[in-house]
C-alpha cells in the first residue's frame, strides 16, 4: 500500500472515530436536555397515540422523545399510518420507509416490549447516526477528490462533524439521508461513474425535493464532456465538418435531459401519487381519532365526498408547490418581514459563509467564473484548496441554494438547508481556518503535540484515539491561543450544535 493511501485510511478512521463520538455525544446530550428543560407548549403537530405502551416504550420516550419534535412528527406519523392528510406530502417517503423497513425488520424482535413508534423512535436514533457516519466518509472522499487537498479535506470533514445543524442530522429529520445520499452521489460523479451517481443522486429526490437542483452537476458534466470532445475533434481529423458539432450538441442535450430525468423521476411520481390520492379518491378507511383531529385541526383527507382541491385544476398539479404556498406560507419575498429579523440573524453566519466562499472563488479566479469554468484552465493555474477549477460547480450550486434560501423560504432554515446539501460550508470553514489560524500553520507543533499525547495516552477509539490526527480537537484544547477567526468559526459551529439540541428538543423554535 502506498504511502498515499495509507494516509488516506489514517484520515477515514479520524473521520469514523469523530463521527461516531460526536454521534454518541449528541444522543446523550439530547436526553440530558430534554430531561432537565421543560417542554415548550408549541402549536405543532401532534397525532393520537394509537398503541397501548409496552414495557420498554417510556425508556425509549424518555432515551429519545426529543428526537422526535416538530417536523420528526410528521416522518413518524408517515412511517406508522401513511400519507393521510394532504400537507403530509411536503414530507417525500424515502426516509419514512426506510424508517418503516427498520422498524419491522431489524427491530422486528423488540415487538414484544415496544410498539411500532417506539421502535420508529428507536429507528431514527439509529438509522440517523449510522447515516451521519456514511455521510462523513462520503464527504470526505468527495471533499479529497475536488479539492486536491488532503489536509483541508480532512478539516472540512471534521467541521462537517461539529455541523451547525447537528440537531437535524440526529433527529427525525431526512437531512441526514439526504446528506449521504448527495454526498456520495457527488462523489460517484467525480470518478465518472455516472449512472451509480444518477439512481443515488435520485434516490437523494425522494429523501428531499432540493434534491432536484443536483441535476445541475449532471447536466454540467454533460457540458464539460461534449465541448471537451468538439475540441478534440475540431483538432484531429482534417475533415471535420459542421454536423459534427450538430452531433455533438444533439447528444449533449439527449444525455443531460436522460441524466436530469432520472434525477427528477421520485419527485414526479411523488406529486403522481399525490395527486391520485387526493384528485381521484377512493374509499380509504381512516380512524375516527384521526378524522376528528382532521376536522379540530381543519387538515384535509382523501374523500370523494368533498370537493375537488382546488390544486387539482392547475395546469400542472404539483401538490408539494400548493403545500409550501397554502400550509406553509413559503413564496418570494413573503419572510421579508420586521418581524422576521430574529431569523434572518439566526441565518445570518451560514450566509455569511455562503457569500464569502462565492466572493473569494469569483475574485481567484474571474475569467474562469466568467467563461462558467468551460474555459481553458491553463497550466499555471492553482489545481488544489477552494480555489481551484472543480470547484467551481459546486459555488455555483451553494449559491444558487443560498440565494433561493434567502428570497423564497422561511429563512430560519437556510441553516440546515445549506448544510446538509452542500460541502461549500465546510470547505471554506476549512480554508478560513488554515488561512487565518498560526496554529494549524505551524505544523511540526501540530505533529510534537500529537507525538507528546501519543506517549501520555494509549491510543484507542475513545478520546485520544479521535485526539490522533484530528486538527478540530487540536484547536478546542488550545482554544485559549487560537485566532479571533478561529473562535468566531469554531464558535459558531459549537454554539449551534449545543443550542440546537437544547431548543429543539424542547419545542422552542430553532433553525
Amino acid at each position: 500500500m502506498s504511502p498515499s493511501n495509507t494516509c488516506i485510511n489514517e484520515d477515514v478512521w479520524t473521520v469514523v472515530r469523530f463521527a461516531t463520538f460526536t454521534r454518541l455525544l449528541s444522543l446523550v446530550l439530547q436526553a440530558v436536555l430534554n430531561a432537565v428543560i421543560p417542554d415548550h407548549v408549541a402549536d405543532a403537530f401532534s397525532p393520537p397515540r394509537s398503541e397501548t405502551p409496552l414495557l420498554l416504550d417510556p425508556v425509549i420516550e424518555t432515551l429519545f422523545g426529543g428526537l422526535s419534535r416538530w417536523d420528526a412528527e410528521h416522518f413518524l406519523f408517515i412511517a406508522e399510518r401513511g400519507y393521510l392528510y394532504e400537507h403530509n406530502f411536503a414530507f417525500f417517503p424515502l426516509f419514512p420507509l426506510i424508517l418503516r423497513f427498520l422498524a419491522t425488520t431489524v427491530l422486528w424482535p423488540l415487538c414484544g416490549f415496544l410498539t411500532l413508534h417506539g421502535r420508529l423512535l428507536l429507528a431514527v436514533a439509529i438509522g440517523n447516526s449510522i447515516l451521519f457516519v456514511l455521510s462523513a466518509v462520503a464527504l470526505y472522499r468527495l471533499s479529497h477528490l475536488v479539492l486536491q487537498d488532503r489536509k483541508l479535506a480532512l478539516v472540512a470533514v471534521l467541521m462537517y462533524c461539529l455541523t451547525p445543524a447537528n440537531v437535524f442530522m440526529i433527529a427525525g429529520y431526512s437531512e441526514t439521508l439526504f446528506a449521504a445520499l448527495t454526498f456520495a452521489g457527488l462523489w460517484l460523479l467525480e470518478t465518472r461513474f455516472t449512472i451509480g451517481a444518477c439512481l443515488l443522486l435520485g434516490f437523494a429526490t425522494g429523501a428531499r425535493a432540493n434534491g432536484l437542483v443536483n441535476a445541475g452537476f449532471l447536466l454540467y458534466l454533460s457540458l464539460q464532456l461534449g465541448l471537451a470532445c468538439v475540441r478534440a475533434l475540431s483538432r484531429g481529423a482534417e475533415g471535420f465538418q459542421y454536423h459534427h458539432y450538430v452531433w455533438e450538441l444533439i447528444r449533449f442535450v439527449l444525455t443531460g435531459a436522460f441524466y436530469a430525468a432520472l434525477v427528477a423521476l421520485p419527485f414526479c411520481l411523488f406529486q403522481v401519487y399525490g395527486y391520485q390520492t387526493f384528485c381521484h379518491p377512493t374509499a380509504t378507511q381512516v380512524p375516527p381519532v384521526l378524522l376528528n383531529l382532521a376536522r379540530d385541526k381543519g387538515y384535509r383527507v382523501a374523500d370523494a365526498a368533498s370537493p375537488t382541491p382546488r390544486w387539482c385544476q392547475w395546469q400542472i398539479p404539483v401538490l408539494y408547490s400548493y403545500i409550501q404556498d397554502v400550509y406553509w406560507d413559503v413564496g418570494f419575498l413573503r419572510y421579508f418581514q420586521w418581524k422576521q429579523i430574529p431569523n434572518f440573524i439566526l441565518a445570518l453566519p451560514v450566509a455569511t459563509l455562503g457569500f464569502i466562499a462565492s466572493y473569494m472563488y469569483v475574485m481567484a479566479n474571474p475569467v474562469l467564473c466568467m467563461y462558467l469554468g468551460l474555459g481553458d484552465r491553463g497550466k499555471d493555474r492553482k489545481m488544489n484548496g477552494l480555489c481551484n477549477p472543480r470547484v467551481f460547480v459546486y459555488i455555483v450550486h451553494s449559491s444558487v441554494l443560498l440565494l433561493f434560501g434567502i428570497f423564497c423560504m422561511h429563512v430560519q432554515v437556510l441553516t440546515r438547508f445549506l448544510a446538509s446539501s452542500s460541502p461549500v460550508l465546510y470547505w471554506i470553514s476549512a480554508h478560513l481556518l488554515f488561512q487565518y489560524e498560526p496554529l494549524l500553520q505551524d505544523e511540526k507543533l501540530f505533529r510534537s503535540d500529537q507525538i507528546q499525547q501519543q506517549k501520555d495516552h494509549k491510543p484507542g477509539f475513545g478520546f485520544m484515539g479521535m485526539w490522533r490526527n484530528n486538527e478540530v480537537v487540536y484547536l478546542l484544547m488550545h482554544w485559549q491561543t487560537c485566532s479571533i477567526y478561529t473562535r468566531c468559526i469554531l464558535g459558531y459551529f459549537i454554539s449551534y450544535w449545543f443550542l440546537g439540541l437544547a431548543l429543539h428538543c424542547n419545542f422552542f423554535p430553532w433553525t
